[in-house]
């Protein structure tokens, strides 16, 4: 039976030309059609001739392909994974941690903190992979050690007192070095017995390895006496080279040694280790107390202050009922309120593309609006003390002076030019009204407020720009802190010292 669309005897379609009629014995085209190779069946690679090697002659050595370098992988650590662990456990501290920039940087090996030269305030800088390699608690231990330091004012201002600043910051001499490890170690000692169990073993703490004798909960100037009088300590830092280690950068034998965990080299100066001139490190110092009066208010409200013992407590809070250095915070208000211009310059060099870009030029300029109560409550008296104080004032800035009592007499506004001295003038004896100066600033652009008065009126509104008081210690009461009017949202109040 022939197929479906096939006459009968009809042949089919020719594999080789695709006609029909014929197929591919008979094809014409079979000829045109080129022979395919035979494929050889053998199984496996060819062999391969080797060189022949002739004789007396030795073999050629091997060549080596060049090991290929492994690309380090960066360190990926989440340090808000362990801000958010403390934040349950630490009030106080997370309070303050909110409040400090954090910086990651491999130029220290550790953690430690500075002073940001362009914010004027101190930073926490911490190495990722050291971070990245700690357990949880440890991390967390790490945090609390460089809070601890500011808190204790570590950093600046007790190392003043004990006169171990270098005189040259960039030269220091074989003693001064020795002298500032000393207080390195008594520091750390007298944070960690606060932190025990959140640390590395290899920190050094009291009672324990070269410390074994040294009592717990004493401060950083008794653990310096204590190493001062030490001589099984002092042999030991002398046979390291006499150097002392602690402010020299690239010696890190003493400090594992003697368990220093984080780094000090930076107390004092910027990231990279240039120092601060001391009216940066002014502002820097009240900030961080600024900083602290807050955590402490935050703890007070939530009634927890995690694992600060009660005598701790009490130091923080102590340390700031002091009485306060009138001309630093000054000097704090009138920075931090200051104006950033900033230009381009080929004599900075660019700390992101150096030698590339030039580097930022910043003219800091401060519109400080003072605001003298000139009412029928101000005695002369009183009134001759804002002056002397504001002719000390007029070293650090320009001002505006604003004489107000209910209302501010424009028409004696000027502007006190810096450097300038000014005998004292009354030109208004009114009654007391301080919205009256909140409104003169806030209808112009002002950084900064102060107000220099009795305090004896009600509670203004608040200010757009910032706003700080002035007053003597007889209208702040015996303690310093029970004036008549109780200033809101954070604003310091200043007594003037007798």
């Amino acid at each position: 039976m022939a197929k479906r669309g096939r006459k009968p005897g009809q042949k089919g379609k020719c594999s080789v030309c695709g006609k029909l009629g014929h197929n591919k014995a008979t094809c014409s085209d079979k000829a045109k059609t080129p022979k395919k190779s035979k494929v050889s069946k053998s199984i496996g690679p060819k062999p391969v001739k080797l060189p022949e090697v002739k004789k007396n002659q030795p073999a050629a050595a091997p060549v080596e392909k060049p090991a290929t370098q492994e690309k380090k992988t960066p360190v990926v650590f989440d340090l808000d994974y362990v801000i958010n662990a403390m934040l349950q456990e630490e009030p106080y501290f997370s309070a303050l941690s909110r409040r400090i920039n954090k910086t990651a940087s491999q130029a220290l090996p550790t953690a430690g903190v500075c002073i940001d030269r362009d914010t004027m305030r101190y930073q926490l800088l911490y190495n990722p992979e050291f971070m990245a390699s700690l357990t949880r608690d440890h991390r967390v231990g790490v945090l609390l050690h460089e809070y601890f330091h500011l808190t204790l004012g570590h950093c600046d201002s007790r190392r003043d007192r004990l006169a171990l600043n270098p005189v040259n910051p960039n030269q220091p001499t074989q003693q001064e070095k020795a002298k500032l490890f000393q207080w390195n170690i008594a520091c750390d000692l007298s944070i960690n017995c606060h932190l025990d169990g959140k640390l590395p073993e290899f920190c050094c703490f009291p009672g324990r390895a070269k410390f074994e004798k040294y009592p717990s909960y004493l401060s950083a100037e008794e653990y310096f006496k204590l190493l001062e009088e030490d001589e099984e300590f002092q042999e030991q830092m002398q046979g390291n080279g006499g150097n002392g280690a602690g402010g020299e950068p690239g010696d890190e034998q003493s400090k594992g040694e003697f368990g220093q965990m984080d780094s000090h080299d930076n107390w004092g100066k910027d990231a990279d280790g240039n120092p601060i001139d001391s009216s940066v490190q002014d502002v820097a110092k009240e900030a961080i107390k600024d900083a602290m009066r807050k955590a402490v208010s935050e703890a007070a409200e939530k009634q927890s202050w995690g694992s600060i013992s009660a005598s701790m407590r009490d130091q923080i809070i102590k340390s700031l009922q002091g009485r306060i250095d009138w001309k630093k915070v000054l000097r704090y208000f009138i920075r931090t309120s200051q104006r950033a211009d900033k230009s381009g310059s080929i004599r900075k060099i660019n700390k992101r593309y150096a030698y590339i870009h030039p580097g930022k030029k910043v003219n800091r300029q401060a519109e400080i609006m003072i605001a003298i109560d000139q009412s029928g409550s101000v005695s002369d008296g009183l009134l001759v003390k804002f002056f002397s104080e504001l002719n000390k004032l007029s070293s650090l800035a320009s001002f505006t002076v604003v004489p107000f009592d209910y209302t501010v007499a424009e028409d004696k506004v000027y502007k006190w030019m810096r450097n300038r001295h000014h005998k004292t003038e009354r030109v208004s004896c009114g009654g007391t009204n301080f919205q009256a100066p909140t409104d003169f600033a806030n209808l112009r652009s002002f950084d900064g407020m102060i107000i220099l008065t009795d305090m004896e009126a009600p509670q203004p509104t608040r200010a757009k720009c910032q706003r700080m008081w002035i007053t003597d210690k007889a209208h702040a009461g015996a303690d310093g802190n029970s004036y008549s009017l109780k200033p809101k949202w954070n604003e310091r109040v200043i007594v003037i010292p007798e």
